[in-house]
């Protein structure tokens, strides 16, 4: 049986996109939300779930840190999405008659530039493709969505505009949750992603950074959000070049655990070729 693959969005979301490009046999499973998506495979009503953690034009997705290590559940691999945006509409119109657009808060600042040079006005939806969807069954005129082409297609929307996207390196990183954990050294290159929290000791980020440092570990991501509403305890959240059974990694993580309150590993899984 196919695995089932929950995603936030609509079909034609950018996650559905990721779902049939790191698993093409699998079943896409729509999700209203992130935390939607998570509780379908907590459920069982999904085997997994494609969630966004980062975009290289927007940032980081807003919750996704909170949400990751109080899922319950494991990175097993990631996908990279180009982000191609297209803005769609009923057929039978212009740009012209365009006025306003509709799409997931991530995306509209991803196309900001092209909207204000068109002075096309943008409402947020919870979802890009939900929008499409919702204007095909409305008919309303004048309303356009922003969303892949892929959602164009599925709702009966014409593509007014494509790739009007502000960078062109635009692209969003996707991580695949598992219930069950898979450390299996199944790549060249792995990746380590793990959650920490520092001891509230002078410096304490500081060494507990030196262990990857002097191991000669390669550290490709390291960001800091609170937890809790309180400004004190601030929680860190890391990927790094390695397997935890590498004596490099190994020993950066021992000495890593020495200076903190709490470290979780997330998931250790092969690194995506578009890495590079």
């Amino acid at each position: 049986m196919a695995e089932r693959i929950a995603f936030q969005g609509d079909l034609g979301a950018y996650g559905h996109e990721a779902v049939l490009k790191a698993r093409p046999d699998a079943i896409p499973v729509p999700s209203y939300a992130f935390e939607d998506a998570i509780a379908a495979v907590r459920a069982g009503d999904a085997d997994m779930a494609m969630l966004p953690v980062e975009n290289t034009t927007y940032g980081r997705v807003a919750d996704i840190h909170r949400l990751l290590p109080q899922s319950g559940l494991h990175i097993v691999d990631e996908a990279f999405v180009r982000v191609r945006i297209a803005l769609m509409a009923l057929p039978g119109q212009a740009l012209d008659d365009i006025k306003l657009v509709r799409a997931h808060p991530v995306l509209i600042p991803q196309a900001r530039a092209y909207l204000d040079a068109h002075k096309i006005a943008a409402e947020a939806a919870p979802d890009s493709a939900a929008a499409a969807a919702a204007i095909a069954a409305s008919g309303e005129m004048g309303v356009g969505a922003l969303a892949s082409s892929v959602a164009a297609d599925i709702h009966g929307l014409n593509v007014l505009a494509r790739d009007i996207e502000d960078q062109g390196h635009n692209t969003t990183r996707f991580l695949l949750m598992s219930p069950n954990a898979d450390s299996a050294r199944r790549a060249e290159t792995m990746i380590t992603t793990f959650v920490f929290e520092v001891r509230n000791i002078p410096a304490a980020l500081y060494k507990a950074m030196g262990g990857f440092a002097t191991n000669g570990v390669n550290m490709t991501k390291l960001e800091s959000y609170m937890v809790g509403g309180a400004f004190t305890a601030t929680q860190f959240y890391a990927d790094v070049e390695g397997h935890p059974d590498d004596p490099a990694v190994a020993r950066a993580l021992e000495e890593l655990d020495y200076f903190t309150n709490r470290l979780d590993i997330l998931g250790v899984y092969p690194a995506a070729a578009k890495r590079d």
